[in-house]
């Protein structure tokens, strides 16, 4: 065996053998993969082996077809079969929100490439004619959709990568991991130990206990998951061609054909849990008992759906664990806090995911960064403070919505609240109606006696759209209060704290008492994040980012830490409240001693506010005159009275995020993970005019940035106001260009005060003229919009900066 390689994969089911393959793809050779059995001795061996590009994150559904595309060209290279059957499938809605959810999929598509069709009934039928169709709206239909045989596809993917250089070690269970100081590993096995610079946890059943080896916690659970396999069928076997899939999210159920027959798979709502205390290290070829009892009620509900299955014997039972990250999404890249050590764990769905998996993963260790956004599955959007026991319930709710409508503005509530603010109590008994980020307890809205105490999940316009009106009209009439833990903080402290954020960030790093706003970039050029950076004194900086990026970002510093810069992820040590409106000055005014009125747009001032020692930044997210006042949270709720107190007069209100993201709308304000994320770069989002090209430092992405200032891109960022009905631009909605797809939306929504709505979308640089005019599909329908070039409110930034 050897004993030195570049990379040790530990793990060998289809993720793992796809990480490997796509390493020596990409140019590594000296990369191993360590099996403690056999290959697809995890949950591999008895999957399903369905494959299919439906997701509801256009990244995941871009690395799903990725993925599917991906077995011919294995085929080629290797020989082998992966018994591919593209047989395509169809989705099917019984109700009018199901139907809504596929036919906003569908308008993704448009832009995606993906060649999916809206179709009825009658269509249904005629491709799916074993299905009852009593109650069906229509449904999705993908040409897609597919299975493969799971252990050939394996097999497939690991002669590949032998074939680029790659070794595989089977019967090597790995016993520890242990890092050495330079940042490398010694992985030590049952046959010796290998000195690798990098290690790879694709460990599926076993990753919790691979990564405790690493001293980390990984955050997914098995669950226990059950199909059936009849015998023959002549519907099936006398059938010209091969039966397509048939998704019934009604029934929870999955069904295809098995070779004379039907096998058709649950996701059951009395669902349950396996190896809650870790997963034996000897399982791995073996089934769990039949338990046929869990999914009586999903197969009765299947007769009905599909009554042929009530004539056919059941051939065999497979039950057994596969696991599941707490939102669904696989958990891949760095693990934050270690050096070179790397996840790809949580694939629920490897077979429609893995290539796609092992692709951006390969591409992340060999270059730094991916191709596309990967937020989505980016193992550090958890952050330390998840355990165990928010996990399982999670993963168990993630497990019974696996079919169910998926809605933009869905609240899920299992584990919650977990973490809450000194403020919890307060704007709870204030009627506050909470949403979560990161784990945090996040106010979307604040009801009132006639308001719903609970925001009703839609596709439209929400019956919280009442009391978002109010509370975007307080605001903008008199003065709004708005606690400020959702940002992501950080400190930056010592001699060479300037120097640092001089090369880390791509824009202007402030003098003393003074902020500014800066984009931080990739080394390709790619937004890594959406910056304020304040001055607190020379070598003393705080920065304001999204909170829910905070992982991400902290790993990205500390991956390129300098000696002479102190970074602290002061998130949940930092918080305070920002007060907004017209009457907003007048409010702080009555709280301190200090000089309000000499603190200008931009300033960040150390003052004290009643009892509390703060930092107030003259800065709003909502565009209007405003402040940002960050204290201890020790001191949060003192300082909330106060401000509270002297709002009173002024008719001082609390306002939530869902006023927030209506009031940053008419100022053209974006935002992160919409408007800007790693999928764009500053000058496809105008973000390079916070680009400080005149700076002397070599900032991280600065060649593409100059690049694209000498040559800008094809496309641009724009907004319209849209002619929409009960319904408004969320994201990735198609533009449609002279008749023809040509641009996205990133966001948008209806900007309360100005009464519109609106939509930020990515265009042809060659088509946005000032008098732009185009149709933005909006649940089915292709609603007018037109361009605007000047914001809606406060246009000339008077009121912001006055």
């Amino acid at each position: 065996m050897k004993t030195t390689t570049r990379a040790v994969i530990i793990g060998g089911g289809v993720v793992g053998c796809s990480v490997l393959y796509h390493l020596t793809k990409l140019g590594w050779s000296d990369v191993m993969l360590l099996e403690r059995s056999e290959l697809t001795s995890g949950s591999t061996w008895h999957a399903a082996g369905g494959f299919h590009t439906l997701n509801g994150d256009t990244n995941m559904a871009a690395l799903q077809g990725y993925t599917i595309r991906l077995y011919r060209e294995l085929e080629a290279i290797t020989g082998m079969s992966c018994g591919l059957h593209h047989v395509g499938g169809v989705t099917l809605a019984d109700n009018k929100d199901r139907f809504d959810m596929l036919v906003a999929e569908r308008a993704k598509h448009r832009y995606m490439g993906l060649d999916t069709e809206i179709i009825g009934p009658a269509e249904i039928a005629k491709i799916a004619p074993i299905t009852n169709l009593d109650g069906i709206i229509g449904g999705l239909y993908d040409p897609l959709d597919g299975h493969l045989d799971p252990s050939g596809t394996t097999h497939a993917y690991a002669r590949a990568a032998k074939m680029g250089g790659a070794t595989i070690e089977l019967h090597c269970k790995v016993i520890a991991t242990t890092p050495r100081p330079d940042g490398t590993w010694d992985v030590v096995t049952d046959k010796g130990t290998i000195h690798a610079e990098h290690v790879v946890n694709a460990a599926g059943l076993w990753a919790r206990e691979v990564a405790a080896m690493a001293g980390s916690y990984v955050p997914l659970h098995p669950m226990e998951h059950q199909y059936i396999v009849t015998d023959d069928l002549p519907e099936i076997y006398e059938r010209d061609s091969e039966h397509p899939h048939v998704m019934d999210p009604a029934g929870e159920s999955y069904l295809r054909q098995e070779g004379r027959g039907l096998c058709i798979g649950f996701y059951e709502q009395p669902c349950k849990p396996w190896a809650v205390d870790g997963t034996p290290w000897d399982f791995g070829h073996e089934l769990l008992p039949d338990n046929l009892d869990k999914i009586e009620e999903s197969i009765a509900f299947a007769y009905s759906r599909f009554p042929v299955l009530e004539r056919a014997g059941v051939k065999s039972v497979i039950h057994g664990p596969f696991t599941f990250a707490p939102d669904g999404n696989p958990l891949v890249g760095p693990v934050p806090g270690l050096r070179n050590y790397w996840s790809a764990c949580g694939v629920m769905a490897g077979f429609s995911q893995g290539g796609g998996v092992g692709l951006m993963l390969a591409q992340w260790m060999i270059t730094g960064e991916c191709e596309r956004d990967v937020s989505a599955l980016d193992i550090a959007r958890y952050g330390r403070w998840i355990t165990p026991g928010y996990t399982r319930p999670k993963v168990v709710e993630n497990y019974q919505n696996r079919f169910s409508v998926s809605y933009p503005n869905q609240e899920l509530p299992a584990a919650r609240p977990h973490r809450t603010t000194p403020m919890y109590d307060i704007f709870t008994d204030l009627g506050a109606v909470w949403g979560h980020q990161f784990g945090l307890e996040v106010a979307n809205y604040f009801a009132r006696a006639d308001d719903p105490p609970y925001e009703t999940p839609t596709f439209r316009r929400s019956d919280a759209f009442a009391a978002t009106a109010r509370e975007v009209a307080v605001v903008r009439g008199g003065v709004g209060i708005n606690e400020l833990q959702n940002f992501g903080k950080f400190s930056v402290t010592g001699s060479g704290a300037r120097a640092w954020l001089d090369r880390i960030m791509a824009g202007r790093i402030p003098q003393p008492g003074r902020m500014s706003l800066t984009p931080m970039l990739s080394p390709k050029g790619r937004l890594w994040g959406d910056f304020t950076v304040s001055c607190l004194a020379e070598d003393d900086f705080q920065l304001t980012a999204s909170y829910g990026a905070q992982d991400i970002h902290h790993r990205w510093f500390m991956q390129n830490e300098s000696p002479d810069a102190r970074v602290e992820n002061i998130s949940d040590t930092r918080t305070g409240f920002q007060i907004a409106g017209p009457k907003a000055r007048d409010v702080l005014a009555a709280c301190t001693r200090d000089d309000v009125a000499g603190i200008r747009f931009m300033d960040v001032r150390r003052i004290t506010v009643g009892q509390v020692a703060c930092i107030v930044q003259r800065v709003s997210y909502t565009g209007d005159l405003g402040y940002e006042i960050y204290c201890d949270p020790t001191d949060q709720r003192q300082l909330w009275w106060t401000l509270w107190q002297a709002g009173q007069p002024y008719g001082i209100a609390p306002f939530g995020m869902r006023a927030m993201m209506s009031l940053r709308l008419d100022r053209f304000f974006g935002s992160w993970g919409r408007e800007f994320s790693p999928d764009y770069t500053a000058a496809e989002t105008g973000m390079d005019r916070f680009i400080n090209f005149k700076k002397s430092s070599d900032f991280i992405g600065r060649a593409l940035a100059e690049a694209e200032r000498a040559t800008p891109p094809d496309r641009m960022l724009v907004t319209f106001v849209v002619d929409a009905d009960d319904a408004d631009v969320v994201a990735y909605e198609p533009v449609f260009i002279a008749g023809q797809v040509q641009g996205f939306c990133t966001s948008g929504g209806y900007a309360h005060h100005t009464g519109t709505s609106i939509a930020f979308a990515l265009v042809p640089r060659a088509a946005a003229i000032d008098d732009m005019v185009v149709e933005i599909e909006i649940m089915g329908q292709r609603r007018p919009a037109r361009r605007i070039t000047t914001p809606l409110f406060d246009p000339d930034g008077q009121v912001m900066r006055g």
